[in-house]
């Protein structure tokens, strides 16, 4: 195997704090976009929980989670905003976006998936941790410091996904700095460089080597 093999989604969040993070390594790989009804053999094979983002590096090591993805690339990013040692704050923030962030995105996205939910309850449950972004950004344009980091790239398509379904919504919020700093996330080159669009891999297509 010359290169890491990545199982990536391209509208899943999650896959794509780990491009970020690869982009931004310049760690080239072989990506192979998955389709989730449609989940490849392989994939499956070597990591049975089915989600993405997986990457499989040449030594045979498997990484099944986003955050493993973004250390084994932020160890090769020579800049003070890709060291989570910086940020007193990182863990905190990840614990309450994978946890109580993602729980009520989910419900205020897909209701009709869950029993008895309030969408809006769910909605505006969220805007405390909107709330906490914002005051952040009090002394720098991004989360990491004074460019896109880790916290940013490991948060942003999460605020993203919650922002796209009611944008109008959204851009009335008194949040003047976080929409500042999503826009300043989505407008950069490493965000349209990890949403290149790809075809479903199958075994028999040629290698797509990225970025």
């Amino acid at each position: 195997m010359e290169l890491p093999i990545l199982y990536s989604f391209r509208r899943c969040p999650y896959a794509m704090r780990a491009r970020l993070a690869l982009q931004r390594a310049e760690i080239k790989s072989e990506l192979r976009e998955v389709v989730l009804r449609d989940r490849p053999e392989h994939m499956m094979e070597i990591s049975p929980k089915g989600t993405v983002p997986v990457m499989l590096l040449q030594d045979g090591t498997l990484l099944e989670e986003s955050l493993d993805i973004m250390d084994y690339a932020a160890e090769k990013i020579d800049s003070i905003c890709w060291k989570k040692e910086s940020m007193p704050n990182f863990d905190e923030m990840i614990s309450k976006l994978d946890g109580e962030f993602k729980h009520n995105l989910d419900r205020y996205k897909y209701p009709n998936r869950y029993d008895d939910v309030d969408a809006i309850k769910h909605r505006d449950a969220n805007i405390p941790f909107l709330q906490m972004i914002d005051d952040l950004l009090t002394d720098n344009e991004f989360l990491s410091g004074k460019e896109m980091g880790i916290l940013d790239c490991a948060i942003f398509p999460f605020i993203r996904q919650f922002a796209n379904h009611d944008r109008d919504w959204f851009d009335n919020l008194p949040l003047e700095k976080l929409l500042k700093w999503l826009d300043c996330c989505l407008s950069s080159e490493e965000f349209k460089i990890v949403m290149k669009k790809y075809k479903q891999w199958t075994p028999e297509q040629d290698a797509v080597i990225w970025p």
